[in-house]
C-alpha cells in the first residue's frame, strides 16, 4: 500500500485502493485488461482509515477484482450490499468482476484441476532454494579494497598443524559459526572471539599476540544489528579492534549484514562485504577467500566517500588477463576491422549479434561484443552473454571428459563401445571401435530426428508423449510448457541401437557418436556428463557460465535466444538447448547441450594449449592433449574428438576455419553460429560466438554463405603479419 501523491493527493489514499491508479493508469492509460488483485486489506496502513468493511468497498470502486484478506468478511459484504442499494456500486460491475475471475479460472483449467497432493510438499517446492541461495551469496560477494595480494587468493599453503599461521577475528560470536569452522578446517587457524560489549580491555593484548604470531589475519564482523541505532550494535571497541589489527598486520574484513555498517570500516586496506550472516553466505566468503569463486558483486547503497552506489572491485581469478594487441604481437589497426567485418554481417541478416575474443600467448587482446540478441528486440549483447554452444559440446563437454577418462587408464580408445555400454550388446553397435567412433567413422548415421515420431501431421506435440505440466510421469523439460515422457529416453536409445551403420573407416559427421560417448562417460563416472565435467573442469577452472540447461542458473536476459521454432517445439528457443534432441534428453548430451560466455571459453582453450596446466594446476596430461589434437585419421582431417583444418589447406581454395591457421590448429564450430578455434604454434585462441538461427528462414544460412567466421578469423591472422 504506497501513498503516491502525484498519483492520487487524496488523504490516507493509497494506490492499491485509488480509482485514479487501478481505473485510470492502470486500465486507461496502460492499457492492463486482466485480473487486478489488492494487498492485503487487513494491513493497518488502509484498514485503519477505513474500518468496518468499508475497505472492501473503496477497493472495489477503485476498480480491483480480487479482495486479499479483509479482515472483516461479514462486514465487508454487508458494506458492498449497502453500496449497491446506494448506487456507489453497480450490481452489474459486481457480476463482470465474477465473470472475469470464472473465466480466468476455465481458461487455465482451474475448475477442473485435481487437488495437489500435499505429501512433501514443502520439500518440493523449496528443492532449489539452497542452490539458489548459494548462487545468490557467491555472486553477491563484492570486494571493495584489496590491497594486500596475499589475500586474493589466499593459499590453503599457509595452513601448517605445527606452525599456526592463520588468525580468524570473529566479532560478536562467543562460539564457532560456520565461517571459523572453515577457517580451521580449511587454514587450521586459530579462533579468536571479541564481545562487543564486554571486551574492550582485551583490544592490546589481543593485537600484540596476532601481530607476534601471525602471517595473515581474517576479522569478521558478525551478529551485528540490521538497524542504524547504536551503530548497528557494533561497539566502539570493536571498530578500535578492526582498525588496529589492519594497521599494525596483514588482515582482511569481511562484514556481514547490512551494507550500511561498513561506514565504520571504509579505512580497512582489504574490505569485503557479504550482505547476510548465515551459513550459505559464510562459506561463500571463505570459497572467495580460497580463490574457488570470483567478487562480482556492486555496492547497493554508498556507505561513505570512498565506497559510493555501485562500488565494486571485479575480480575473477581464472579469466585471463588483457593486454594491449602490439604488446603480444598483434597490429591493432587490422586487428580493428573485426568491427568492419562483423558490423556488415549484421546489416546482411546473417546473425543479429556477436561475441569475438582473441587471446594470444594467455592474454586477452581483443574483446568485443556486438548487436543485440534479436533485430526486433531492445536487448544488447555483451560480453558476458551465455550462448548456445551446439557442438562445441563435443570438445568442450564431452571430449574433456573422455581425455579425463583416458589419463586415468579408464578407457581405451581400442576397445569397442560394447565393453563399456552393456546395452548395446547384441546389436550392430556393439563392437564399433571407440578410437573410430570419435574420429566419426565408425559407420553411425549422421543424427536421427527423435521429434518427429513425436509430433502430428500439423507439427504439434502430441499428447499422448508431451504433458505442459511437469511431474513424474513427464518428467523431461523440453521447452516452456512442454515436458516428455519420462520414459521416452529409452526409446530414443532403442531408435539409435536400431539405426542402420554403414561400413566403418568412411567419415560420417555424426551426432550419435558423441551421444553414445557421453553415456561411457555416464557409465565409467558413475555421474551424469554435465557433473562430472562440472567437478572435474568447469568448478577448479573458476568458471562462471558454463555448463548445461542455464535457465537454472541464469536469468533469461543473460541468454542469447535461437530460433523461432515453427516444426517441434513451436515457440521461441530461449535458455532451452535449440538441438531438438538434445531437448528430449533433457538438455544434457554428448553433442549439443553445453552453454558458455566467451572468457570461459578462453579459459578452456589457453588450459589446451598449455597442454593441461591453467594456474599452477594440473588438468590433462600434455601426451593426452598431444594425442587428441593431432591428425588422427588417413581419410579426413579429424583429430580425437576436435575437428581440424583441411590437410592442404593453405592451398585450398576454401580453406577451413581460415587460411592461415597452422596444422597445429584444433576446435569445433557449432550449428547456432559459433565456433573455437586453437593455435599451439602461434598460442593464438579465436572465439566467435552468435545466435545466427535467431534469423529468418531465408537468412538462417547466412552466416556459412558470406564465410563471417572465417573472414574474421583471417583478420585476426592478418594482424599476426600475414
Amino acid at each position: 500500500h504506497l501513498y503516491i501523491p502525484s498519483i492520487d493527493s487524496a488523504d490516507n489514499r493509497a494506490t492499491s485502493i485509488s480509482k485514479n491508479n487501478v481505473t485510470g493508469l492502470l486500465r486507461n492509460e496502460l492499457g492492463y485488461h486482466g485480473l487486478t488483485f489488492t494487498d492485503a486489506l487487513e494491513m493497518q496502513g488502509v484498514a485503519k482509515f477505513f474500518p468496518g468493511g468499508e475497505i472492501a468497498v473503496e477497493s472495489l470502486i477503485a476498480g480491483n477484482d480480487m479482495l486479499c484478506l479483509p479482515s472483516e468478511v461479514p462486514g465487508s459484504i454487508a458494506k458492498i450490499k449497502e453500496a449497491i442499494n446506494n448506487k456507489r456500486l453497480s450490481l452489474d460491475d459486481i457480476y463482470a468482476k465474477c465473470k472475469k475471475v470464472l473465466a480466468v479460472k476455465y481458461i487455465y483449467g482451474l475448475g477442473e484441476i485435481s487437488r495437489v497432493n500435499t505429501k512433501n510438499l514443502t520439500k518440493d517446492l523449496n528443492s532449489k532454494i539452497k542452490g539458489m541461495n548459494k548462487m545468490v551469496a557467491e555472486n553477491a560477494i563484492t570486494l571493495l579494497n584489496n590491497e594486500d595480494e596475499i589475500f586474493f587468493p589466499l593459499s590453503a599453503g599457509l595452513k601448517n598443524k605445527k606452525i599456526k599461521s592463520v588468525a580468524y577475528v570473529g566479532i560478536g560470536i562467543s562460539a564457532d559459526n560456520a565461517f571459523a569452522k572453515r577457517m580451521r578446517k580449511d587454514y587450521n587457524a586459530d579462533v579468536f572471539y571479541f564481545d562487543n560489549k564486554q571486551d574492550g580491555d582485551r583490544i592490546l593484548s589481543t593485537v600484540t599476540l596476532i601481530k607476534k604470531r601471525y602471517k595473515a589475519v581474517i576479522i569478521g564482523i558478525h551478529n551485528y544489528a540490521r538497524y542504524p541505532a547504536n551503530n548497528f550494535g557494533i561497539s566502539k571497541y570493536a571498530v578500535k579492534l578492526v582498525q588496529q589489527l589492519q594497521q599494525q598486520t596483514k588482515a582482511i574484513t569481511f562484514v556481514f549484514g547490512n551494507p550500511y555498517a561498513i561506514k565504520n570500516f571504509c579505512d580497512a586496506q582489504n574490505l569485503v562485504a557479504c550482505y547476510e550472516d548465515d551459513d550459505i553466505t559464510q562459506n561463500a566468503a571463505v570459497d572467495f577467500l580460497r580463490g574457488k569463486i570470483s567478487a562480482k558483486g556492486k555496492l547497493p547503497v554508498t556507505v561513505c566517500n570512498q565506497y559510493k552506489y555501485g562500488s565494486g572491485l571485479l575480480l575473477n581469478r581464472s579469466y585471463l588477463q588483457t593486454a594491449n594487441p602490439e604488446k603480444v604481437g598483434l597490429n591493432a589497426i587490422k586487428l580493428a576491422e573485426i568491427d568492419s567485418l562483423v558490423q556488415d554481417a549484421i546489416s546482411q541478416g546473417a546473425m543479429p549479434g556477436c561475441v569475438v575474443l582473441v587471446a594470444k600467448d594467455g592474454k586477452i587482446a581483443y574483446q568485443k561484443a556486438f548487436g543485440k540478441y534479436d533485430y526486433n528486440k531492445p536487448d544488447f549483447v555483451t560480453p558476458a552473454s551465455i550462448y548456445d554452444m551446439a557442438s562445441v559440446t563435443k570438445i568442450f563437454a564431452t571430449n574433456l571428459a573422455i581425455m579425463k577418462l583416458y589419463d586415468e587408464g579408464k578407457i581405451d580408445l581400442q576397445k569397442k563401445l560394447g565393453d563399456y555400454l552393456p546395452w548395446v550388446k547384441g546389436t550392430n553397435k556393439e563392437n564399433l571401435l571407440i578410437e573410430n567412433i570419435l574420429l566419426h567413422q565408425a559407420g553411425l548415421i549422421a543424427w536421427i530426428p527423435f521429434y518427429k515420431e513425436t509430433i502430428d501431421s500439423s507439427q504439434a506435440p502430441l499428447k499422448t508423449i508431451y504433458a505442459s505440466q511437469q511431474n513424474d510421469s513427464f518428467s523431461i523439460r523440453v521447452a516452456e510448457d512442454l515436458f516428455l515422457r519420462t520414459d521416452w529416453r529409452d526409446t530414443m536409445y532403442k531408435r539409435m541401437l536400431q539405426s542402420s551403420l554403414d561400413s566403418a573407416n568412411k567419415y560420417i559427421y555424426s551426432d550419435n557418436d558423441f551421444i553414445f560417448l557421453g553415456k561411457i562417460v555416464e557409465n565409467i563416472s558413475g555421474k551424469s556428463l554435465d557433473q562430472y565435467v562440472k567437478k572435474q573442469f568447469y568448478d577448479p577452472l573458476g568458471l562462471t557460465s558454463t555448463g548445461f540447461n542455464p535457465r537454472e542458473r541464469f536469468t533469461l536476459g543473460n541468454i542469447a535466444p535461437t530460433e523461432h521454432e515453427s516444426y517441434f517445439r513451436l515457440q521461441h528457443i530461449q535458455g532451452d538447448v535449440h538441438d531438438p534432441g538434445a531437448a528430449m534428453f533433457g538438455g544434457i548430451a554428448g553433442h549439443a547441450g553445453l552453454f558458455s560466455n566467451v572468457n570461459d571459453l578462453a579459459v578452456i582453450a589457453q588450459m589446451l594449449l598449455n597442454r593441461g596446466k591453467y594456474k599452477g594446476r594440473r588438468y590433462l596430461k600434455e601426451e593426452t592433449i598431444n594425442l587428441f589434437t593431432a591428425y588422427n585419421s588417413p581419410i579426413s582431417r579429424r583429430g580425437i574428438g576436435f575437428d581440424k583444418p583441411e590437410k592442404n589447406n593453405a592451398a585450398s581454395p576454401d580453406p577451413y576455419p581460415a587460411k592461415y591457421v597452422s596444422p597445429l590448429t584444433f576446435g569445433h564450430t557449432g550449428f547456432t553460429g559459433t565456433c573455437v578455434w586453437a593455435d599451439p604454434e602461434y598460442n593464438l585462441v579465436f572465439i566467435f560466438l552468435s545466435n545466427r538461427v535467431n534469423s529468418t528462414t531465408e537468412n538462417i544460412n547466412k552466416l556459412s554463405e558470406l564465410n563471417v567466421r572465417r573472414n574474421i578469423h583471417d583478420a585476426v591472422y592478418r594482424s599476426l603479419g600475414f
